[in-house]
């Protein structure tokens, strides 16, 4: 049994660490965390709008890890990144695999929150959710990564439901010159990264890069060692070109290898009743070009024309899933008169896909072409000097369930140009994936009777209509003083369509052999849920060379079948979503060039559902970089530091779960 250390011991080593720093902290005069209004109310964001908008004028509930939230942070992915974000929940199945939501509905494929980078979905139809084992951004070339919880539908639309997690990197103009960079550490952990930039003439300028990642293999929960390490391989380009004082473009592309493993817990559905404990070999490749061309027109507005094209190959659970997207996104933004602000756009998207049989599961049809089509339209009313009201919505259609509308109203006041009080209604829909219609899966055998055995099947079903959310929302936001801000939104959610799995007629088949029962189980939307809770942060520059950033959220969940559901667990959802969540972290400059940076957070348990819960985890994480001279920086990471191991999820869709465990990583960064 793992023995975490006493309250009052992490107490007393907190209060410890504060006190030391708090000695420190006044020695030096550089004030490095004034927090001016510069640097917070006029931050400026564009997942929310589609365009560039202040901060102070934006009516959601936004979140930015910039850069140096990133090169202090130690992560060594982007999933670690997310975990600083309050109301985005972040828990690591095993060394490979992420559940990632935004307030609740966690699991190993969330379908309720929109993922881009650099304005390219990569969230797949197969499930509708990501896979984050997949998404490999070199951290170094992150600009900003922003976070909006809460419904984006009326801008982005599908599955921007809970929110929106938008990956933006630098430009080519910011990453000039060489970059080498090295790191390894416990867990048999090693990552590289070589970069260069440069100009091509006058007019542009290019960044190629490369890197290499090998993570080994974690501990289970009975103590062993499971397979599920990972190497992965990546490399990529980009160039951004001032074509003329009204034109830029911008031209980039990826290739990306991984080949790793998961012990999942599977039925063969061609040697039935056989079942085992196997160990997975997953492979994956991806590859990826997108163009966008920005034009300003001579009356001010401005246009954007983003074509991208991206293909993935993966192969587990003996399944080869090979998809090709190819996307064409179209928008203006304009000024009408003196008071509206109007940004409008049309989009298209297909998808074509082919998806092999795998252990236990297969798709009917196995190969199909998906078409999305969309427009939207938003307009940002000044009603006076310190409102503005925002009206929009989009209107898709999609190949399974047809028309799809999601309007927003946003209303924002800001009281003084250090307060902003905002209010939002949005409507919000979930497309439907090819996981909800055509996939036939068998769950478990049981044995019958007379000597045979039954199979539990999971049947897609084309008649189900997509989930459906009705969002409100009410936030406030301050430089409460030179040093101090604060930020909270609270949110009420009403959910319809919810998945359920209800049982159809018994039968007998032989196909496959031997002849057996199958119990189906049909996918369903016939539970509705409610949530609710409160989301807060702070940044504190307790003396000029300490910041402290404090943060919490807490949700509480309600979902039911509908009246006339057979399903006994439409409710168990809320089950892997923990209620509170804490975590302050804490930035010291101990000299010009040293750094000590911490965050000790806490996340609820997840109760009891279909396995058992999950206990609650305190995590610390401390990070100790140096500068040498302008070009070379050396830093070492201490992960998990309170406790030797232990498990953020449990076993999800056949994966068995492992353990997060105590880690020490050694990284050296050169800019030439």
């Amino acid at each position: 049994m793992v023995r975490k250390p006493c309250a009052q011991c992490r107490f007393f080593l907190f209060v410890l660490a504060v006190s030391a720093i708090n000695t420190l902290a006044d020695s030096d005069p550089r004030d490095l965390f004034n927090l001016s209004l510069d640097d917070l109310m006029k931050v400026q964001v564009t997942s929310v709008s589609k365009k560039e908008q202040k901060l102070e004028r934006t009516g959601a509930a936004v979140y930015v890890i910039n850069q140096e939230d990133i090169r202090r942070s130690g992560a060594t992915n982007i999933p670690d990144l997310l975990r600083m974000v309050p109301g985005v929940d972040v828990a690591q199945i095993d060394g490979n695999t992420w559940a990632i939501s935004i307030r609740g509905f966690a699991d190993l494929d969330v379908d309720k929150v929109l993922v881009l980078i650099d304005g390219r979905s990569v969230y797949t139809l197969t499930t509708g959710g990501v896979d984050w084992d997949q998404q490999d951004v070199p951290l170094e070339d992150i600009e900003r990564i922003e976070v909006i919880r809460g419904p984006g539908g009326a801008i982005r639309g599908a599955n921007a439901v809970n929110g929106v997690i938008n990956i933006l990197t630098k430009g080519a103009k910011a990453t000039q010159g060489g970059l080498l960079s090295a790191g390894a550490g416990s867990q048999k952990t090693a990552q590289g990264l070589a970069q260069y930039g440069g100009t091509i003439g006058q007019k542009g300028s290019y960044r190629v890069f490369g890197n290499y990642s090998n993570f080994g293999n974690s501990a289970s929960p009975a103590g062993e060692t499971v397979v599920d390490g990972w190497r992965k391989s990546h490399a990529g380009f980009r160039t951004d070109w001032d074509l003329s004082p009204h034109d830029s473009m911008t031209v980039q592309g990826d290739l990306f290898q991984a080949r790793e493993a998961s012990t999942i817990d599977t039925l063969f559905s061609n040697d039935l009743p056989r079942q085992a404990i196997i160990n997975d070999t997953i492979t994956v490749g991806a590859g990826n070009v997108l163009g966008r061309w920005n034009h300003t027109l001579a009356n001010g507005s401005d246009t954007s024309l983003q074509v991208y094209f991206d293909r993935y190959d993966r192969l587990e659970a003996g399944s080869r899933d090979t998809r090709d997207t190819f996307d064409v996104d179209f928008q203006h933004h304009l000024s009408v008169g003196s008071r509206h602000d109007v940004v409008w756009g049309l989009g298209y998207r297909a998808t074509d896909d082919n998806i092999t049989p795998g252990y236990d599961f297969r798709y009917v049809p196995a190969q199909r072409t998906d078409n999305l089509s969309s427009a939207f339209v938003q307009d940002e009313i000044r009603i006076s000097k310190s409102w503005w009201l925002t009206l929009g919505s989009k209107v898709e259609h999609n190949s399974y369930s047809g028309f799809a509308y999601e309007p927003n109203a946003k209303l924002v006041w800001t009281l003084s140009d250090r307060q902003t009080v905002w209010a939002s209604a949005s409507w919000a829909v979930r497309q439907l994936a090819q996981s909800d219609i055509g996939l036939q899966d068998d769950q478990s055998t049981y044995p019958l009777p007379n000597g045979g055995f039954g199979v539990v099947g999971l049947r897609g079903n084309p008649n189900r209509q997509p989930e459906r959310l009705r969002d409100f929302e009410i936030g406030y936001r301050a430089q409460m003083s030179k040093r101090l801000s604060l930020d909270i939104a609270t949110f009420t959610s009403y959910y319809q369509g919810l998945p359920t799995q209800e049982p159809g007629d018994p039968f007998f088949t032989a196909e496959p052999p031997p002849a057996h029962l199958v119990l189906p189980l049909f996918a369903d939307g016939d539970a509705h849920g409610q949530s609710y809770g409160v989301e807060g942060f702070a940044n504190w520059s307790v003396s000029k060379r300490w910041r402290l950033s404090p943060g919490y959220s807490f949700i509480h969940m309600n979902v039911a079948g509908n009246p006339g559901s057979q399903d006994p667990n439409a409710g168990q959802i809320v089950n892997d979503t923990p209620r509170h969540k804490f975590q302050i972290r804490s930035f010291l400059n101990l000299t010009r060039r040293l750094d000590w940076d911490s965050s000790l957070s806490y996340v609820g348990s997840l109760a009891a559902g279909e396995g058992a819960p999950t206990p609650s985890y305190d995590r610390l994480d401390t990070r100790f970089g140096w500068r040498i001279g302008e070009f070379v920086e050396l830093s070492i990471v201490g992960q998990n530091l309170l406790t030797p191991r232990y498990a953020e999820f449990r076993d999800e869709d056949g994966t068995l779960h492992s353990l997060v465990t105590r880690k020490v990583f050694g990284k050296i960064t050169w800019h030439f």
